[in-house]
């Protein structure tokens, strides 16, 4: 997958048949499907939404869920790009194969378990270097936000790089689950449970009380371990009545009013720390 390469419209994987998906204009913006080189000389696909005109304006990394680049991503980035920021979505799974556009969940599993941290690290660290030569990039702003299998990547990263000024993590596993073998403890290190300490910037997170894969008594802990650390501007709000994935408009599990409160919440986060 290369630069101007085409990334799939909502993933069939998760597509709901009676749901009406948020469509952003992209007028008054940029957009464009861009590539740059990441570990190993890989040239990491990504797609840009920003503001028209010079900036430089603050930037958000936008991390996927398990589906990649697909429409729901890239209209979030499109949202944040009428806010003021630079949106950019990394395409992290490409090296392994493209998952939006596959409705076999197994086959997605399989693209997705490639991406390992120190990989996905990496394309954190070449999107940083890339944003620092853009004229339109403010890099001294810069923040990151993630769903699911991306809002663990928001906690992971935001321990690991300085340059990342804030994070808003939606629903991402904070801890492994209990029924978890020890491959997969393992395979999930380093879990954001044990994060706490080393965040550098403030995170917070935007998870559902009614979330099935991520439990109310791992959010406390979590709460619990922030608070410990002395992380007094980092904390995990729990939504009434949400299940996982409460922000997906293109999903059966889209709650919206938990939404649009958590995208006020993550907006308000920005406009502080950015």
């Amino acid at each position: 997958m290369a630069a101007g390469a085409s990334f799939a419209a909502y993933a069939p994987a998760a597509l709901g048949q009676d749901v009406s998906p948020i469509h952003t204009t992209d007028e008054g913006l940029v957009t464009s499907q861009v590539s740059y080189p990441s570990a190993e000389g890989f040239a990491l696909p990504a797609y840009v939404a920003r503001p028209a005109g010079n900036g430089p304006y603050p930037v958000v990394i936008v991390v996927s869920e398990i589906f990649g680049i697909h429409e729901y991503i890239r209209d979030t980035c499109r949202r944040l790009a009428h806010a003021g920021y630079v949106a950019i979505a990394p395409a992290f799974f490409v090296r392994a194969g493209d998952p939006a556009p596959l409705s076999d969940m197994q086959a997605v599993m399989a693209i997705v378990a490639q991406a390992g941290y120190e990989q996905v690290m990496g394309d954190i660290q070449a999107s940083l270097d890339w944003l620092a030569t853009q004229p339109f990039a403010d890099s001294s702003k810069v923040g990151i936000t993630g769903f699911c299998w991306g809002g663990k990547v928001v906690w992971q990263a935001a321990a690991r790089f300085a340059p990342i000024k804030a994070g808003v993590a939606w629903y991402g596993r904070l801890s492994p689950a209990a029924t978890a073998t020890e491959a997969q403890v393992e395979g999930g290190r380093p879990w954001p449970i044990d994060l706490a300490g080393d965040l550098k910037s403030p995170v917070i997170g935007l998870y559902g009380d009614q979330d099935g894969g991520i439990p109310n008594n791992t959010v406390r802990a979590m709460n619990d371990a922030l608070g410990e650390a002395g992380q007094t501007d980092s904390h995990i709000t729990l939504f009434e009545g949400a299940p996982h994935g409460f922000h997906a408009d293109y999903r059966p599990m889209y709650r919206k009013q938990a939404a649009e409160a958590g995208q006020q919440m993550m907006l308000s986060h920005f406009k502080r720390w950015l």
